[in-house]
């Protein structure tokens, strides 16, 4: 059978005129997306051959950089090599894993901890393994996605709430946990592209109520709120999340998911997770980078109270609501004037993210402000100066 060309579009050789026509479909509605190649110093970035003053990072403490950390990535190569060899149920659960998993423990004050290859792997093994056929995971709508993905994946029933309504997840729970066996409610701790705090103590009360397991994601919680120890130690009392989510990329500078739970729990993951059974494990240098930058974490609070305070001070400046995270949105609405803010933000040497639909609702475009422990404050203030003039009074 002879062998169609690039220009037949039938059958299997239609794949290139599928792509190009959805790339397309994308670019009309000013929703492509294209990855620069940016090298970071810092809280400085240079792309395209510019220096940038980045406030679109989420290494919020600048540990990513810290000499400790970095030395600890390097004496750790020395010792055990570049990879983990293979996955941690064979021969890659190095000596470094149990280090960091016991510190993991003790900050979010659980039992046991259990790192992943990503948080994104982390809750989908979480959910998938926990739950099944006969069960509903309740999600709060703005949850990042792999909440969503690790929900659909398990086979779960799949019910979601208004994002943080606890009177709409309330009268779900009625309407729907009696039909089945097990029941999740599964939340972001702090929103990625809002810089809210989840409701946790209203969400633990109708867990108890309802006999649903919580799940707080932490990613940008951790090292930021709660003193550097999350999103469930904003609260006063503390309340009782079952399951602690979050990642070692964000605050903590490098790379890697968690859960923290209890000692069953966890060695239910060890052993049954699938992106953990079947991923080869985290490089040791990670590993050892993670455990120095949490060490940090727990002995200077001076550093770690500057993300959010720093953010505070923008908010400020610009007569919004004081920030409860590291994270600033400033909703424009439509995606090409998000886009066209980033862009007059960056001839003014500001990288800013301009977020667009799918990754926020459609109609809620925005610009994505991110704070660093190592931003001065005269260039916070100048932001927030061009931001006011240039982009909220235009």
């Amino acid at each position: 059978m002879p062998r169609a060309d690039s220009s037949d579009l039938s059958g299997t050789y239609s794949l290139d005129a599928v792509a190009g026509a959805k790339l397309a479909a994308l670019e009309a509605k000013a929703l492509l997306r294209t990855p620069a190649e940016t090298t970071r110093d810092g809280v400085h970035v240079t792309r395209g051959g510019r220096r940038l003053l980045s406030f679109a990072c989420n290494d919020y403490l600048d540990l990513s950089r810290h000499p400790a950390v970095k030395q600890a990535a390097v004496d750790a190569i020395g010792k055990y090599g570049v990879g983990a060899g293979a996955s941690r149920l064979v021969t890659g659960n190095h000596p470094l894993y149990a280090e960091l998993e016991s510190k993991l423990a003790t900050l979010k004050g659980t039992e046991a901890a259990c790192v992943f290859g990503s948080g994104y792997l982390a809750n989908v093994g979480i959910i998938s393994t926990l739950m099944g056929r006969n069960d509903a995971v309740f999600v709060d709508e703005l949850a990042h996605n792999c909440i969503l993905s690790g929900a659909k994946m398990s086979g779960a029933a799949v019910h979601l709430f208004r994002h943080n309504d606890t009177a709409h997840l309330g009268e779900l729970l009625a309407a729907e946990r009696a039909k089945h066996r097990h029941a999740l409610i599964a939340t972001d701790g702090v929103f990625s592209m809002d810089g809210d705090l989840a409701p946790l103590p209203a969400l633990a009360a109708l867990s108890d109520q309802f006999d649903a397991w919580l799940l707080a994601d932490d990613a940008h919680g951790v090292g930021v709120v709660g003193g550097g120890r999350g999103s469930s130690f904003a609260f006063t009392p503390r309340p009782h999340v079952a399951l602690q989510m979050g990642t070692l990329s964000k605050a903590v500078g490098g790379y890697g998911g968690y859960l923290c739970a209890s000692h069953t729990v966890v060695d239910l993951m060890k052993s049954r997770a699938g992106s953990l059974v079947y991923s080869t494990g985290l490089p040791p240098a990670i590993v050892a980078a993670a455990i120095a930058a949490l060490d940090i974490i727990a002995t200077d609070p001076v550093t770690v109270a500057k993300p959010l305070a720093k953010a505070r001070a923008f908010t400020t400046a610009l007569g919004l609501g004081d920030a409860t995270s590291a994270i600033v949105p400033v909703v424009l609405g439509d995606s090409k004037a998000a886009l066209a803010a980033a862009a007059l933000l960056e001839t003014e040497g500001f990288l800013v993210a301009a977020i667009r639909p799918p990754t926020v609702p459609q109609g809620t475009a925005r610009l994505r402000f991110t704070f660093s422990a190592s931003h001065d404050d005269a260039d916070i203030n100048r932001l927030a100066a061009i931001v006011a003039e240039r982009i909220l009074k235009s």
